[in-house]
């Protein structure tokens, strides 16, 4: 990474490359060292004053070209940890009118998928929990909380909640929730999902590998079985860069 970065930040090719302020060559150099896989997602870039002394310039030059790399999120800074390469995302767009998990969802975009498990296990429910899932005081509920990832990407923070009668054992679910659901006889048949901007904040910023403070999507999602009864109550953090959430609207006749 060093004598990567010193090659291509040498004054001789940041001279090279032609007019304008030396922050914005060296801006434009980082950000095709990023674009073009040189630099790669997660790579810590050097300390400001390194970057300076490579490129011969001054550090007030570094921090100005780091900056817009923050704000365009190309970069992220991470407090007490530095300044990290984050991989440009390509938005992926999900239809609002098909209920479909995670997985099947990236799947049928040919991207490859794992989950980073935040917490798994069986747990007294909280009242919202109750009140949600329709469950007595003394019931027990399923919680899965993990981080989704699609190509190396973190895209979303997941949080499911189950009653313990629909899943006993959350260690079960290894990949997509619903096909678990589905071999016990209980997958869901309809959904209501409700969506809101958010301002992501730590830590779920260093698990999504943003910003703090840049905006996201908050999403609440209460599963149905085919007797109407609630299976699922799911909260998840979606990456604002990542997702465009899509529905199609057709004329009503009244």
């Amino acid at each position: 990474m060093t004598a990567l970065l010193a090659t291509i930040l040498s004054p001789e090719r940041l001279q090279a490359g032609g007019s304008g302020p030396l922050y914005l060559k060296l801006r434009q150099t980082l950000e095709e060292a990023i674009n073009t896989g040189k630099l790669n997602h997660g790579d810590a870039l050097p300390p400001e004053r390194d970057l300076a002394d490579y490129a011969n310039i001054s550090r007030v030059t570094v921090r100005k070209a780091v900056d817009d790399l923050v704000k365009d999120g190309l970069l992220v800074r991470r407090h007490g940890s530095g300044t990290f390469v984050v991989k440009p995302v390509s938005k992926v767009e999900q239809s609002l009118s098909r209920l479909t998990s995670f997985t099947e969802d990236m799947a049928r975009r040919g991207l490859t998928t794992r989950a980073q498990w935040l917490d798994r296990g069986l747990f007294h429910p909280s009242p919202d929990e109750m009140m949600i899932l329709g469950l007595p005081a003394d019931a027990v509920v399923a919680r899965l909380g993990r981080l989704r990832i699609a190509d190396d990407m973190p895209l979303a923070i997941e949080r499911a909640c189950i009653s313990s009668e629909f899943l006993p054992d959350p260690a079960q679910v290894t990949g997509s929730l619903y096909a678990a659901l589905e071999q016990r006889g209980c997958r869901p048949v309809r959904a209501v999902q409700r969506i809101s901007a958010y301002n992501i904040k730590e830590p779920d910023a260093a698990l999504l590998g943003v910003t703090p403070g840049v905006a996201g999507l908050s999403i609440e999602r209460v599963s149905y079985l085919a007797s109407g009864r609630v299976v699922e109550f799911t909260r998840s953090l979606y990456r604002g860069d990542a997702y465009d959430f899509v529905a199609e609207l057709t004329l009503s006749d009244t």
